[in-house]
Protein backbone atom coordinates (compact mmCIF):
# COMPACT_ATOMS: atom_id res chain seq x y z
CA UNK A 1 0.00 0.00 0.00
CA UNK A 2 1.47 3.75 -1.07
CA UNK A 3 1.90 5.79 1.89
CA UNK A 4 0.03 9.15 1.26
CA UNK A 5 2.87 12.16 1.07
CA UNK A 6 3.52 15.54 3.02
CA UNK A 7 1.50 17.39 0.50
CA UNK A 8 -1.52 14.87 0.17
CA UNK A 9 -1.92 14.89 3.85
CA UNK A 10 -1.59 18.23 4.35
CA UNK A 11 -4.54 19.02 1.74
CA UNK A 12 -6.75 16.45 3.39
CA UNK A 13 -8.19 18.57 6.38
CA UNK A 14 -10.18 16.03 7.95
CA UNK A 15 -6.87 13.43 8.33
CA UNK A 16 -4.67 16.31 9.55
CA UNK A 17 -7.44 17.58 12.24
CA UNK A 18 -7.72 14.58 13.51
CA UNK A 19 -4.04 13.77 13.60
CA UNK A 20 -3.00 16.55 15.03
CA UNK A 21 -5.70 16.69 17.38
CA UNK A 22 -4.96 13.04 18.69
CA UNK A 23 -1.48 13.62 19.06
CA UNK A 24 -2.15 16.89 20.61
CA UNK A 25 -4.45 15.11 23.59
CA UNK A 26 -1.81 12.52 23.34
CA UNK A 27 0.93 14.62 24.36
CA UNK A 28 -1.38 16.45 27.27
CA UNK A 29 -2.29 12.63 28.41
CA UNK A 30 1.90 12.07 28.78
CA UNK A 31 2.63 15.13 30.12
CA UNK A 32 -0.03 14.30 33.32
CA UNK A 33 1.11 10.97 33.11
CA UNK A 34 4.80 11.58 33.91
CA UNK A 35 3.50 14.07 36.67
CA UNK A 36 1.51 11.63 38.27
CA UNK A 37 4.63 9.11 38.69
CA UNK A 38 5.64 11.76 41.21
CA UNK A 39 2.89 10.57 43.61
CA UNK A 40 2.39 8.01 46.16
CA UNK A 41 -0.46 6.50 44.82
CA UNK A 42 0.88 6.74 41.02
CA UNK A 43 -1.77 4.47 39.64
CA UNK A 44 -5.03 6.08 40.76
CA UNK A 45 -3.65 9.42 38.82
CA UNK A 46 -2.74 7.54 35.85
CA UNK A 47 -6.36 6.16 35.92
CA UNK A 48 -7.88 9.58 36.21
CA UNK A 49 -5.38 11.50 33.18
CA UNK A 50 -6.59 8.60 31.26
CA UNK A 51 -10.20 9.54 31.97
CA UNK A 52 -9.60 13.25 31.56
CA UNK A 53 -7.19 12.85 28.51
CA UNK A 54 -10.15 10.59 26.38
CA UNK A 55 -12.74 13.00 27.86
CA UNK A 56 -10.59 16.59 26.46
CA UNK A 57 -10.32 14.85 23.09
CA UNK A 58 -13.73 14.23 22.55
CA UNK A 59 -15.41 17.73 24.40
CA UNK A 60 -12.80 19.52 22.42
CA UNK A 61 -13.71 18.40 19.24
CA UNK A 62 -16.90 20.20 18.94
CA UNK A 63 -14.73 23.22 18.96
CA UNK A 64 -13.87 22.72 15.53
CA UNK A 65 -17.30 23.28 13.97
CA UNK A 66 -18.35 26.09 16.28
CA UNK A 67 -15.03 27.83 15.24
CA UNK A 68 -15.45 27.10 11.10
CA UNK A 69 -18.73 28.66 11.52
CA UNK A 70 -16.93 31.80 13.46
CA UNK A 71 -14.10 32.06 10.91
CA UNK A 72 -16.06 34.25 8.65
CA UNK A 73 -17.20 36.78 11.05
CA UNK A 74 -15.79 39.80 11.98
CA UNK A 75 -12.93 39.55 14.29
CA UNK A 76 -15.43 41.07 18.06
CA UNK A 77 -17.86 38.23 17.17
CA UNK A 78 -14.84 35.80 16.83
CA UNK A 79 -12.98 37.00 19.89
CA UNK A 80 -16.37 36.87 21.80
CA UNK A 81 -17.06 33.39 20.42
CA UNK A 82 -13.67 31.65 21.18
CA UNK A 83 -13.69 33.19 25.13
CA UNK A 84 -17.43 31.18 25.33
CA UNK A 85 -16.99 28.28 23.67
CA UNK A 86 -13.83 27.63 25.47
CA UNK A 87 -15.05 28.79 29.36
CA UNK A 88 -18.05 26.08 28.07
CA UNK A 89 -16.07 23.51 27.33
CA UNK A 90 -13.70 24.09 30.10
CA UNK A 91 -16.36 23.77 32.72
CA UNK A 92 -17.56 20.27 30.94
CA UNK A 93 -14.20 19.40 31.16
CA UNK A 94 -13.42 20.37 34.47
CA UNK A 95 -16.60 18.46 35.74
CA UNK A 96 -14.91 15.09 33.99
CA UNK A 97 -11.45 16.00 35.73
CA UNK A 98 -13.22 16.65 39.37
CA UNK A 99 -15.40 13.77 38.86
CA UNK A 100 -13.02 11.31 37.87
CA UNK A 101 -10.57 12.87 41.03
CA UNK A 102 -13.08 11.76 43.41
CA UNK A 103 -14.06 8.68 41.38
CA UNK A 104 -9.61 7.20 41.52
CA UNK A 105 -7.85 9.38 43.67
CA UNK A 106 -10.43 10.83 46.91
CA UNK A 107 -13.49 8.65 46.95
CA UNK A 108 -14.30 10.01 50.01
CA UNK A 109 -14.47 13.51 49.23
CA UNK A 110 -17.71 15.18 50.56
CA UNK A 111 -19.30 17.53 47.87
CA UNK A 112 -20.96 20.08 49.78
CA UNK A 113 -22.27 22.62 46.76
CA UNK A 114 -22.38 21.56 43.12
CA UNK A 115 -20.28 24.88 41.96
CA UNK A 116 -17.14 22.73 43.70
CA UNK A 117 -17.57 20.08 41.04
CA UNK A 118 -16.43 22.90 38.24
CA UNK A 119 -13.51 24.09 40.46
CA UNK A 120 -10.56 25.24 38.77
CA UNK A 121 -11.97 25.98 35.15
CA UNK A 122 -10.30 28.91 34.45
CA UNK A 123 -7.42 27.33 34.36
CA UNK A 124 -8.93 24.85 31.93
CA UNK A 125 -10.10 27.36 29.83
CA UNK A 126 -6.36 28.92 29.18
CA UNK A 127 -5.79 25.48 27.87
CA UNK A 128 -8.64 25.31 25.58
CA UNK A 129 -7.47 28.34 24.89
CA UNK A 130 -3.69 27.36 23.99
CA UNK A 131 -5.65 24.87 21.49
CA UNK A 132 -7.97 27.49 19.87
CA UNK A 133 -4.75 29.44 19.11
CA UNK A 134 -3.26 26.48 18.01
CA UNK A 135 -6.49 25.62 15.45
CA UNK A 136 -6.82 29.17 14.23
CA UNK A 137 -2.85 29.29 13.55
CA UNK A 138 -2.93 26.22 11.61
CA UNK A 139 -6.19 27.45 9.53
CA UNK A 140 -5.09 30.79 9.06
CA UNK A 141 -1.48 28.98 7.33
CA UNK A 142 -3.45 26.97 5.52
CA UNK A 143 -5.77 29.80 4.59
CA UNK A 144 -2.92 31.97 3.15
CA UNK A 145 -0.85 28.88 1.55
CA UNK A 146 -4.33 28.33 -0.63
CA UNK A 147 -4.61 32.03 -1.81
CA UNK A 148 -0.78 32.30 -2.53
CA UNK A 149 -1.42 28.88 -4.65
CA UNK A 150 -4.28 30.10 -6.11
CA UNK A 151 -2.59 33.54 -6.94
CA UNK A 152 0.01 31.28 -8.47
CA UNK A 153 -1.90 29.15 -10.21
CA UNK A 154 -3.98 32.39 -11.57
CA UNK A 155 -0.32 33.87 -12.73
CA UNK A 156 0.74 30.71 -14.51
CA UNK A 157 -2.39 30.27 -16.61
CA UNK A 158 -2.21 33.87 -17.55
CA UNK A 159 1.29 33.44 -18.67
CA UNK A 160 0.34 30.35 -20.81
CA UNK A 161 -2.54 31.76 -22.56
CA UNK A 162 0.21 35.01 -23.27
CA UNK A 163 2.46 32.40 -24.67
CA UNK A 164 0.22 30.59 -26.74
CA UNK A 165 -1.26 33.98 -27.98
CA UNK A 166 2.63 35.28 -28.95
CA UNK A 167 3.39 31.78 -30.40
CA UNK A 168 0.32 31.89 -32.52
CA UNK A 169 -0.46 35.09 -33.90
CA UNK A 170 2.47 35.09 -36.54
CA UNK A 171 1.21 31.27 -38.17
CA UNK A 172 -1.58 32.87 -40.43
CA UNK A 173 1.50 35.25 -41.63
CA UNK A 174 3.78 32.11 -42.85
CA UNK A 175 1.19 29.87 -44.14
CA UNK A 176 -0.03 33.20 -45.72
CA UNK A 177 3.00 33.66 -47.31
CA UNK A 178 3.48 30.20 -47.99
CA UNK A 179 0.30 29.37 -49.99
CA UNK A 180 1.02 32.26 -51.97
CA UNK A 181 4.66 30.70 -53.23
CA UNK A 182 2.85 27.34 -53.76
CA UNK A 183 0.03 29.45 -56.09
CA UNK A 184 2.87 31.40 -57.91
CA UNK A 185 4.58 27.62 -58.73
CA UNK A 186 1.29 26.83 -59.81
CA UNK A 187 0.62 29.60 -61.85
CA UNK A 188 4.36 28.94 -63.36
CA UNK A 189 3.56 25.40 -64.62
CA UNK A 190 5.85 23.86 -62.09
CA UNK A 191 3.22 21.34 -60.41
CA UNK A 192 6.40 19.01 -58.93
CA UNK A 193 7.94 21.87 -57.28
CA UNK A 194 4.38 22.43 -56.43
CA UNK A 195 3.65 19.33 -54.47
CA UNK A 196 7.27 19.37 -52.88
CA UNK A 197 6.28 22.52 -51.17
CA UNK A 198 2.94 21.31 -50.29
CA UNK A 199 3.95 18.16 -48.57
CA UNK A 200 7.16 20.50 -47.11
CA UNK A 201 4.32 21.96 -45.64
CA UNK A 202 2.52 19.60 -44.26
CA UNK A 203 5.14 18.09 -42.77
CA UNK A 204 6.15 21.34 -40.52
CA UNK A 205 2.87 22.53 -39.65
CA UNK A 206 2.46 18.44 -38.41
CA UNK A 207 5.16 19.60 -36.50
CA UNK A 208 3.77 22.94 -35.30
CA UNK A 209 0.64 20.98 -34.30
CA UNK A 210 2.00 18.26 -31.83
CA UNK A 211 4.86 21.04 -30.35
CA UNK A 212 3.46 22.64 -27.05
CA UNK A 213 4.25 26.37 -26.79
CA UNK A 214 4.68 25.71 -23.42
CA UNK A 215 7.27 22.90 -24.35
CA UNK A 216 10.94 23.82 -24.80
CA UNK A 217 13.36 21.84 -27.28
CA UNK A 218 16.60 21.66 -28.16
CA UNK A 219 18.56 23.87 -30.24
CA UNK A 220 18.80 20.84 -32.42
CA UNK A 221 15.05 19.94 -32.87
CA UNK A 222 14.71 24.16 -33.59
CA UNK A 223 17.19 24.12 -36.40
CA UNK A 224 15.86 20.61 -38.01
CA UNK A 225 12.32 22.91 -37.95
CA UNK A 226 13.47 25.38 -39.60
CA UNK A 227 14.59 23.10 -42.12
CA UNK A 228 11.36 22.07 -42.62
CA UNK A 229 10.13 25.51 -42.93
CA UNK A 230 13.20 26.92 -45.47
CA UNK A 231 11.93 23.62 -47.44
CA UNK A 232 9.03 25.51 -48.91
CA UNK A 233 11.22 28.78 -49.35
CA UNK A 234 13.90 27.04 -50.82
CA UNK A 235 11.28 26.03 -53.66
CA UNK A 236 10.11 30.03 -53.82
CA UNK A 237 14.02 31.49 -53.61
CA UNK A 238 16.31 29.29 -55.12
CA UNK A 239 19.92 29.85 -55.56
CA UNK A 240 18.63 33.75 -54.16
CA UNK A 241 18.26 32.13 -50.67
CA UNK A 242 21.70 31.96 -48.84
CA UNK A 243 21.97 30.59 -45.37
CA UNK A 244 24.62 29.71 -43.22
CA UNK A 245 25.05 28.00 -39.77
CA UNK A 246 27.55 28.94 -37.30
CA UNK A 247 26.70 26.82 -33.99
CA UNK A 248 28.94 25.26 -31.48
CA UNK A 249 28.47 21.79 -30.84
CA UNK A 250 27.10 22.58 -27.03
CA UNK A 251 24.74 24.76 -28.14
CA UNK A 252 22.99 22.30 -29.96
CA UNK A 253 21.97 20.57 -26.59
CA UNK A 254 20.58 23.25 -25.10
CA UNK A 255 16.81 24.34 -24.59
CA UNK A 256 15.33 26.97 -26.15
CA UNK A 257 11.13 27.71 -26.66
CA UNK A 258 9.71 25.76 -29.61
CA UNK A 259 9.64 28.06 -33.21
CA UNK A 260 11.71 30.68 -31.19
CA UNK A 261 13.86 31.37 -34.41
CA UNK A 262 11.05 30.74 -37.51
CA UNK A 263 9.42 33.95 -37.00
CA UNK A 264 12.85 35.88 -37.03
CA UNK A 265 14.11 34.33 -39.97
CA UNK A 266 10.52 34.48 -41.68
CA UNK A 267 11.37 38.29 -41.29
CA UNK A 268 15.20 38.16 -42.40
CA UNK A 269 13.62 36.23 -45.79
CA UNK A 270 10.94 38.61 -46.53
CA UNK A 271 12.86 41.87 -46.46
CA UNK A 272 17.14 40.72 -47.08
CA UNK A 273 15.79 37.71 -49.78
CA UNK A 274 12.29 38.17 -51.13
CA UNK A 275 12.59 42.11 -51.45
CA UNK A 276 15.54 42.43 -53.33
CA UNK A 277 16.30 40.83 -57.26
CA UNK A 278 19.87 39.69 -55.44
CA UNK A 279 18.47 37.67 -53.04
CA UNK A 280 20.56 37.93 -49.52
CA UNK A 281 22.32 36.17 -47.15
CA UNK A 282 20.91 34.96 -43.46
CA UNK A 283 23.37 33.39 -40.95
CA UNK A 284 22.28 31.85 -37.37
CA UNK A 285 24.97 31.74 -35.08
CA UNK A 286 24.35 29.95 -31.50
CA UNK A 287 26.90 29.39 -28.46
CA UNK A 288 27.14 28.91 -24.88
CA UNK A 289 29.15 31.63 -22.78
CA UNK A 290 28.96 31.70 -18.77
CA UNK A 291 25.84 29.96 -18.13
CA UNK A 292 23.73 31.45 -21.08
CA UNK A 293 22.94 30.42 -24.75
CA UNK A 294 23.54 33.28 -26.88
CA UNK A 295 21.92 32.98 -30.32
CA UNK A 296 22.07 35.41 -33.27
CA UNK A 297 19.69 36.09 -36.46
CA UNK A 298 21.82 38.03 -38.79
CA UNK A 299 20.60 39.63 -42.31
CA UNK A 300 22.19 41.59 -45.06
CA UNK A 301 19.25 43.21 -46.24
CA UNK A 302 17.88 46.80 -45.56
CA UNK A 303 17.86 46.58 -41.70
CA UNK A 304 15.74 48.73 -39.38
CA UNK A 305 14.56 52.10 -40.75
CA UNK A 306 15.80 54.82 -38.93
CA UNK A 307 13.38 56.56 -35.72
CA UNK A 308 10.68 55.37 -33.91
CA UNK A 309 9.80 51.37 -33.57
CA UNK A 310 8.56 49.92 -37.17
CA UNK A 311 4.77 49.41 -37.18
CA UNK A 312 5.30 46.49 -40.31
CA UNK A 313 5.18 42.73 -39.79
CA UNK A 314 9.07 42.79 -38.98
CA UNK A 315 8.08 44.96 -36.11
CA UNK A 316 5.40 42.50 -35.04
CA UNK A 317 8.03 39.96 -35.31
CA UNK A 318 10.62 41.18 -32.86
CA UNK A 319 8.04 42.41 -30.33
CA UNK A 320 6.76 39.75 -30.28
CA UNK A 321 9.51 37.27 -30.07
CA UNK A 322 10.89 39.97 -27.21
CA UNK A 323 7.67 39.57 -25.31
CA UNK A 324 7.64 35.79 -25.19
CA UNK A 325 11.22 35.45 -23.89
CA UNK A 326 9.94 38.05 -21.18
CA UNK A 327 7.11 35.86 -19.92
CA UNK A 328 9.38 32.89 -20.12
CA UNK A 329 12.20 34.08 -18.92
CA UNK A 330 11.76 37.45 -17.08
CA UNK A 331 14.47 39.77 -16.37
CA UNK A 332 17.07 36.61 -17.10
CA UNK A 333 17.02 37.00 -20.85
CA UNK A 334 18.40 39.53 -23.11
CA UNK A 335 17.15 40.60 -26.34
CA UNK A 336 18.88 43.28 -29.20
CA UNK A 337 17.99 44.03 -32.84
CA UNK A 338 19.94 47.01 -34.18
CA UNK A 339 21.33 47.49 -37.74
CA UNK A 340 24.61 46.19 -38.42
CA UNK A 341 25.30 48.09 -41.99
CA UNK A 342 23.98 46.03 -43.94
CA UNK A 343 21.09 44.25 -42.64
CA UNK A 344 19.92 43.18 -38.99
CA UNK A 345 21.26 41.78 -36.55
CA UNK A 346 19.22 40.34 -33.94
CA UNK A 347 20.94 38.95 -30.68
CA UNK A 348 19.34 36.75 -28.12
CA UNK A 349 20.91 35.36 -24.77
CA UNK A 350 18.77 33.15 -22.65
CA UNK A 351 19.78 31.21 -19.53
CA UNK A 352 21.34 27.84 -20.68
CA UNK A 353 19.19 24.40 -19.72
CA UNK A 354 20.15 21.62 -21.24
CA UNK A 355 18.17 17.99 -22.24
CA UNK A 356 18.64 14.78 -20.30
CA UNK A 357 21.99 13.20 -21.98
CA UNK A 358 19.20 10.39 -23.31
CA UNK A 359 17.42 12.91 -24.94
CA UNK A 360 20.59 14.40 -26.54
CA UNK A 361 21.16 10.52 -27.49
CA UNK A 362 18.13 10.31 -29.28
CA UNK A 363 18.14 13.61 -31.13
CA UNK A 364 21.87 12.73 -32.34
CA UNK A 365 20.68 9.63 -33.95
CA UNK A 366 17.65 10.75 -35.62
CA UNK A 367 19.32 14.12 -36.81
CA UNK A 368 22.22 11.89 -38.29
CA UNK A 369 19.68 9.75 -40.42
CA UNK A 370 17.55 12.51 -41.87
CA UNK A 371 18.75 13.68 -45.08
CA UNK A 372 20.00 17.75 -44.51
CA UNK A 373 20.38 17.23 -40.59
CA UNK A 374 22.13 19.31 -38.81
CA UNK A 375 25.58 20.76 -38.73
CA UNK A 376 27.89 22.64 -36.62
Amino acid sequence: MKMPTIEQFRKNRDVLFWTLHAAGWAAYGLTQYVGALFYPNSASYARMWLVVTVAGFVLSSPMRYIYRRLWVEPPRIIIGGVLLTCYVTALLLRLVINLAYIKFVEPDWQVKEIFELFGGALSTAYLLLCWSGLYFGIKFYESKRQQEEAMLKAVALAQEAQLKMLRYQLNPHFLFNTLNAISTLILDNQNRKANHAVARLSDFLRYTLDQDPMKKVTLRQEIEALDLYLGTERLRFGERLRLEYAIEEPALDALVPSLLLQPLLENSLKYAVSAREQGGLVRIEGRTREGLLELSVIDDGPGLPEGPPPGDRRGVGLANTRERLKVLYGENCRFAAMNSHPGLRVDMALPLETAPPEERAVQRALGARRPGGVHA
